[in-house]
């Protein structure tokens, strides 16, 4: 059954009352006029055809469905825009560090660089992808996944749009078409993603996200956020009897490696001889070539870093300014990993929005 947004439902009665009285007026017409786009528009016909695709992505990223509508529908026109019809870019992400296909459009400035991607999918997926893994913008998936007013507020806050009413607009479309009912959908299938109006989306809504709380079932409804995935975890007296470490100072655990972190006026020396290893075990171990001073709170490796990184952390888009062996030391993935794994000679500063694979 087809369903009418709020806004259109609520002024049908407005419109039959002016007309009773003799008052149809060019605003009874544009009542009219809204009403019949809210019921058989673009609008609809978008969220039909890409609503299995917003829940897929909300399954295996975290974005909340409702957000990744909302943003299509705005940014692409509901689909009708040059660089959705051309380049199908739902979302105007730009070029950026990208290798793929392009497309030059003028937008806030002439003949700007814009992604290009063979399926909407692709679109939809790459869009997740710039939201979990640029630093900038994973404070949102501390937000609820049902909780679209603080993500529509944080990405204009990180920065996503200069438009200052760009979270205003993304409720208005969130709540005029109940959008955010796909947040609760236990199931999504991605269909084909092409514009012929036909497709169907195959979405089963089920409230099983209970009192507005994220579930992370067996199923996977929601995935863990890149904090918890990435946050590191004391080690216990157990855990570091095992590792045969000594517990005398917290030991921590990133990827699986067991670290700690450095006090005032310690060397990388200072600590091998803590835990009984030879200095050169220690540097290598942090991929270094010599022992240095450290700088308080830096992470030192007391075993080998792994050769990828841990599961569902499966890249890094820097900030800029960046070291590989920041990032090395970040996911606790050895340096020669990860030059291998993006194609690197040496290490060298990284640019921003160049994108860091850590495992493959």
């Amino acid at each position: 059954m087809m369903k009418y947004s709020r806004s259109a439902v609520t002024i049908l009665p407005l419109i039959f009352l002016l007309v009773s009285c003799g008052a149809v007026s060019d605003i009874s017409r544009t009542a009219e006029a809204s009403y019949s786009l809210s019921a058989d528009g673009p609008q609809l016909r978008y969220i039909e055809q890409y609503s299995g695709i917003a829940v897929s992505e909300r399954k295996r990223s975290g974005v909340p469905a409702s957000i990744t509508l909302a943003q299509g529908m705005l940014e692409s026109g509901n689909g009708m825009s040059e660089l959705a019809v051309k380049a199908n870019n739902h979302f105007g992400i730009k070029c950026h560090d990208w290798n793929g296909r392009r497309m030059y459009f003028d937008d806030d400035r002439r003949g700007e660089c814009f992604r290009k991607y063979r399926t909407v999918e692709e679109s939809f997926r790459d869009h997740s992808d710039f939201l979990r893994y640029r630093d900038r913008y994973k404070f949102l998936f501390d937000f609820n996944v049902t909780d679209y007013e603080s993500w529509a507020y944080g990405l204009k806050k990180a920065g996503y749009a200069t438009d200052p009413a760009y979270p205003r607009k993304l409720i208005r479309l969130i709540e005029d078409y109940d959008l955010d009912r796909f947040d609760k959908a236990s199931y999504g299938r991605a269909v084909s993603g092409k514009r012929t109006g036909k497709a169907k989306a195959a979405v089963d809504v089920t409230e099983d996200i209970r009192a507005g709380k994220q579930t992370r079932d067996a199923g996977g409804t929601v995935p863990a956020t890149p904090a918890e995935l990435e946050t590191p975890r004391p080690l216990s007296d157990r855990q570091g009897r095992t590792m045969h470490l000594s517990l005398t100072r917290q030991l921590y655990s990133q990827n699986g490696v067991p670290f700690v972190y450095s006090v005032e006026g310690e060397t990388y020396s200072d600590i091998a001889r803590y835990y009984n290893l030879f200095q050169r075990e220690i540097l290598r171990y942090n991929d270094l070539p010599e022992d240095t001073a450290l700088m308080p709170g830096t992470i030192v490796y007391l075993q080998p870093k792994k050769s990828r990184a841990a599961r569902q952390v499966d890249k890094y888009v820097a900030e800029g300014g960046e070291q590989l062996r920041d990032i090395s030391q970040r996911f606790a993935v050895k340096m020669k990993s990860l030059m291998k794994l993006n194609g690197m000679e040496e290490s060298r500063e990284l640019l921003e929005g160049e994108m860091i694979l850590l495992r493959r």
